[in-house]
């Protein structure tokens, strides 16, 4: 016989809510045990679950296709006070929905399929986001840094002060108003290379290996084993364990455009553009249609409407859309 389905939709939502949850990448050691007893509470929750996963499983090839395109996306990545007692979050407006990246394989899973949780070197972060997700940090009386989407910091002090913070993942914005001359200088460790600034504005991004350093203001030093850079107004270099860039200068329409709400590509690869969506939009938009995947975008799309921007870019492109639960879409 069959195992009995889940005949409550509140069940229903709180599988999906778990799968979003492990998705987000804010998975804390403690929702490990909170998820195995969810699971253990009734049979109906298991069964809730088995659903929530076969859905995923239906996906069939295009599950299997996403794992393969996610080893190319690191090709896109070459571009481009004291402490409040409650940070303060902003979700960014994309559209709403329950993400399900992979079945999760039983209670007692504990290495990250897919990246559904943080790595255990990840664990440690003492800020972090989900998809979707802002969060605004007074480092210091000096420093404020901005985390976007899916992004992890841990900070590093000294005396009792925030000297550098260590971006685990993801992509951040740090402001450093200048207060004149002597000021010490704040450092952000990204992978192999550490950004060092006294005042202005930078971003650091850290995703696929590849660490992206861009100066909005003021000056920033890139320290890295191969090399060192001096960034000045509108400069950026990329890096990874091996090597780093030289210096490019940055457009403004790119400079810090996810802080004002928006996402610019310039001759960007439709399989790039998505992926990059997909960090921002709960659920998962799969592009199965090949001879797409290196069709140029340019143009600029607002994070809180990315559903029409998905309308767009398959209407540009001719492409057919298949909505599944979960906020998955598969584009053919």
């Amino acid at each position: 016989m069959s195992p009995p389905l889940a005949d409550d939709d509140e069940t229903r939502r709180q599988a999906w809510e778990w799968l979003r949850l492990f998705h987000s990448g804010a998975v804390k050691p403690q929702d490990a045990e909170r998820f195995k007893r969810w699971v253990a509470r009734s049979h109906l929750h298991a069964a809730a679950l088995r659903e929530a996963k076969a859905q995923w499983a239906a996906l069939g090839p295009a599950a299997a296709e996403l794992l393969r395109t996610n080893a190319e996306a690191a090709a896109f990545h070459a571009r481009h006070r004291p402490r409040p007692a409650l940070p303060r979050r902003a979700f960014l407006g994309a559209a709403a929905g329950a993400a399900a990246m992979a079945g999760v394989a039983g209670v007692a899973v504990f290495r990250p399929p897919a990246g559904l949780w943080p790595a255990a070197g990840e664990w440690g972060a003492d800020y972090r986001t989900a998809t979707g997700e802002q969060l605004v940090v007074d480092l210091s009386e000096r420093v404020q840094v901005t985390l976007n989407t899916q992004t992890r910091i841990r900070r590093r002090t000294a005396d009792g002060h925030t000297t550098s913070v260590e971006l685990l993942a993801g992509e951040a914005a740090f402001d450093l108003p200048s207060r004149g001359r002597g000021e010490q200088a704040f450092g952000v460790v990204a992978g192999a290379g550490r950004s060092l600034a006294a005042a202005g504005r930078f971003e650091v991004r850290y995703l696929h290996d590849k660490v992206c350093v861009t100066c909005i203001e003021g000056a920033v030093r890139v320290e890295h084993p191969a090399g060192t850079r001096e960034l000045g107004a509108r400069q950026q270099t990329v890096y990874d364990g091996k090597s780093v860039s030289g210096v490019a200068l940055v457009g403004g329409a790119n400079l810090a455009a996810w802080r004002k709400g928006a996402l610019v590509f310039t001759e960007t690869r439709l399989s790039d553009v998505l992926d990059e969506i997909n960090r921002y939009r709960p659920g998962r938009v799969l592009l199965m249609n090949t001879a797409a995947r290196d069709r140029p975008v340019t143009g600029s799309f607002y994070i809180a409407s990315l559903d029409l921007a998905l309308a767009q870019l398959q209407h540009a492109f001719d492409l057919q859309a298949r909505a599944l639960p979960g906020g998955v879409i598969v584009l053919s």
